[in-house]
């Protein structure tokens, strides 16, 4: 009863271990689930057998009400206080025992619900960006959110409609005790209605899963037009967006159309081919009581249990609806549990005990999916400290390299090596905490610059509020802890961070977007080395920011760790002239290597790329965000 109504907090999380599509048909969601379903079982045991002890009230009313009504008017006279307050006890008791009993199921349910979305999100981080370059985004919000959902929501109802037919089997014990040809009478109908469900349930088990893939389509169309607001705005594009949004909704109203049928045809026939039974019972039950052969109070507690009888049956439509439509998202649910990832920890991982930054590409080849190699057969070796830019077209493969290095994918053939040791040896956290790669296109949370400053940090989220709870902008001078200033002042960010009226506690928007390109690359880029990585990968990670603040960055970067190896993936001539050694990138493989001044004296395509690259940010304007430009050139 103490983790019935006590606070209690939620259980752990449990694994559900992968299985092949064919076992997890034969072993069925439910027993699927029990990983999560057996912290639970002393609440869902405690809380059945409350329910059981409220319907065995329920069932023994009706025969109460009946003797009453015997004893009391048709025969003896006999006094009906003492029944009423048999039956007002009975009443609380009941009324009791149900809200117990009730708080506890849906308390149960939402203990899974909580564990099984935090089971899906543990997945989902753990799973390797192949997995997310093929499946859209609205997908696995759909199945985190409705899909869980429904399960849930068949779980707290389920041992509701379970208790429902125990009162039903009880009833009918009670009833074949009284008279058994009115009991055949009460129930004849009941075989038709078991057809009824078996048909009904035939036919929404498909339509259910149809409707939760096209929820998930819905949540695609929403999650694609918010995220991308801007570009379909620039484009003018909105009726557009409007249009797949409004065929997407078609689409659902559709199977939800079909699926309103089919419970409009069916769902009746469910609940009324009971009341047949009533119909019987009150003529022949009638006829007895006529001819003496049974009591008034017994035709009466007998309506009272056709009406028990009912119950299940007005509800059996909805449960199986509720069942096929939680089947449906549970093997949704499941279907994504059942991805394996590509990239994992090693059975024997190896440990590194400090990281010089040795970085070594042997005969590499690597293409994304079933696509073809856009690496083939590169070899290349970065000694630590040293900075190396790698420069190519288009579509050459210079940010696959980066990629690789974090090892968000595996190369085909060939090996990734930090310090010597290939990087499929180590496990992928130490892999990750070593060398990190800073994108062309920051992402930036919607919380305080400072909280997007130490994501890989926690430890210097600390700060100070005021009296209402808020960041108190007179203490963030003194509650900057020393290592985030010096690297936001590494990053040329301090300046335009101090200038917010709540500083570092300053909350940007959506993607960050309320900052300038600029201002969040050298955001991206504080974060970064806020966790002191021993490789930096720089993807174009300065390329709206104006070059000579670039300049002032990388060289506050050496002056930071002088042993820190660094790789800039660019194109900007700013750029590659901070390198020791530029690496050229052309088909997938390293055509030529050596400083700048060397490969413009002597490789023609080296020559190509830089001039198409100038063509290009001429075209461009400046190739920075202009809100850089006249306060960081100064």
């Amino acid at each position: 009863m103490s983790d019935l109504l006590g606070a209690g907090s939620p259980s752990a999380t449990a694994a559900i271990p992968p299985v092949s599509a064919a076992e997890g048909l034969r072993l069925g969601w439910i027993r699927r689930l029990w990983p999560i379903l057996r912290p639970q079982r002393r609440l869902v045991i405690t809380s059945f057998l409350l329910g059981v002890a409220a319907l065995i009230i329920q069932v023994a009313v009706p025969t109460i009400v009946g003797t009453a009504i015997d004893q009391s008017i048709a025969s003896t006279g006999q006094r009906l206080e003492p029944y009423l307050v048999v039956l007002a006890v009975l009443a609380l008791a009941r009324a009791a025992l149900s809200v117990i009993y009730r708080f506890g199921l849906y308390r149960m349910a939402y203990r899974v619900e909580y564990d099984l979305r935090t089971l899906l999100y543990r997945h989902y981080t753990g799973l390797s960006f192949s997995f997310f370059d093929r499946v859209q985004t609205g997908q696995l919000i759909s199945r985190a959110q409705s899909d869980v959902r429904s399960v849930q929501l068949y779980l707290a109802v389920a041992p509701l409609i379970a208790t429902s037919i125990i009162s039903f089997a009880v009833a009918i014990g009670v009833m074949l005790w009284t008279n058994v040809g009115l009991t055949i009478a009460a129930v004849i109908a009941l075989p038709g209605v078991y057809v009824v469900g078996v048909a009904l349930r035939n036919r929404l088990f498909p339509l259910s899963w149809i409707i939760q893939g096209r929820q998930a389509e819905v949540a695609t169309v929403v999650e694609e037009s918010v995220a991308g607001v801007r570009v379909v705005q620039s484009f003018a594009a909105e009726d557009r967006q409007v249009r797949a949004m409004a065929t997407a909704a078609r689409r659902l109203r559709w199977a939800n159309v079909e699926q309103g049928l089919i419970r409009a045809r069916l769902a009746p026939l469910l609940e009324n081919l009971p009341r047949i039974g009533s119909v019987l019972v009150l003529l022949y039950g009638g006829w007895l009581v006529i001819e003496g052969r049974l009591e008034i109070g017994a035709i009466i507690a007998f309506n009272s249990y056709i009406v028990l009888l009912q119950v299940p049956f007005r509800f059996l439509g909805f449960f199986l609806i509720l069942g096929q439509r939680a089947r449906a998202s549970a093997e949704r649910i499941f279907e994504l549990l059942d991805e394996e990832s590509e990239i994992v920890d090693p059975a024997e991982p190896r440990d590194l005990d400090h990281v010089t930054g040795r970085v070594e590409f042997r005969d590499v080849h690597f293409g994304y999916g079933d696509g073809p190699d856009v690496l083939d057969g590169v070899d290349l070796t970065i000694e630590p400290g040293e900075t190396v830019a790698i420069v190519g077209a288009t579509g050459s493969g210079k940010s696959t390299l980066g990629r690789l290095l974090c090892r968000f994918y595996d190369p085909r053939s060939g090996s990734v090596r930090l310090d010597d040791v290939d990087v499929r040896d180590l496990r992928v956290a130490d892999v990750r905490s070593n060398v990190v790669v800073v994108p062309d296109e920051p992402f930036l949370f919607s919380t305080s610059l400072r909280d997007n400053l130490t994501y890989g940090r926690p430890d210097l989220q600390g700060r100070s509020t005021d009296d209402t709870g808020g960041p108190d902008r007179a203490a963030d001078d003194a509650d900057v802890p020393t290592d985030l200033r010096a690297v936001a002042h590494a990053v040329d960010a301090d300046r335009f961070i101090t200038a917010f009226d709540d500083g570092y506690d300053t909350v940007v928007g959506e993607r960050g977007y309320t900052l300038s390109g600029g201002q969040r690359q050298r955001v991206s880029l504080g974060r970064a080395l806020l966790v002191e990585p021993a490789v930096l990968v720089l993807d174009d990670a300065t390329s709206a920011i104006d070059v000579h603040v670039e300049h002032h960055i990388h060289e506050a970067l050496r002056a930071a760790r002088s042993d820190r190896t660094t790789v800039l993936i660019a194109h900007r001539l700013s750029t590659i002239t901070l390198a020791d050694r530029v690496v050229l990138l052309d088909g997938g493989r390293i055509v030529a290597a050596g400083t700048h001044a060397e490969l413009l004296d002597g490789v023609p395509r080296y020559r190509e790329i830089l001039a198409s690259t100038l063509v290009a940010e001429e075209a461009e304007g400046t190739g920075t965000d202009g809100s850089d430009q006249p306060e960081d050139a100064t």
